[in-house]
């Protein structure tokens, strides 16, 4: 009977497959280097088309997406506070604005308003 716990030595005997890998190693691989996956989807009725649902999907690290010009995340408001501070000084200076040119345009509003 033959031992399968070993196998024959030379690289023509070794089975053939994928390397072996953890999940990690794979997740990284692919936080490194990112993914696109890219889709659509389309419903049509009668030849007459009612949705269509285009799905772009890039998964990499943080590191990896700013490299590829992508930084959203650091300026959307929802999702960052330093980019909610920055929206409320820029409406703040903004409404400072007009209240000046309304204070130029009318100098008795103005007075009567402090």
């Amino acid at each position: 009977m033959t031992d399968l716990g070993t196998w024959p030595a030379g690289p023509e005997t070794l089975p053939a497959g994928p390397p072996s890998g953890s999940l990690a190693d794979l997740l990284e691989r692919v936080l490194d280097k990112g993914i696109v996956i890219a889709g659509d989807i389309k419903i049509d009725l009668l030849d007459i088309e009612l949705l269509t649902i285009r799905l772009r999907l890039f998964i990499a690290s943080v590191e990896t997406a700013k490299k590829a010009g992508i930084d959203w995340w650091e300026t959307d408001p929802a999702l960052s506070s330093r980019a909610a501070r920055d929206a409320l000084g820029e409406e703040n200076a903004r409404l400072r604005a007009r209240l000046e040119a309304l204070g130029e345009a009318d100098p008795d509003t103005t007075e009567a308003t402090r």
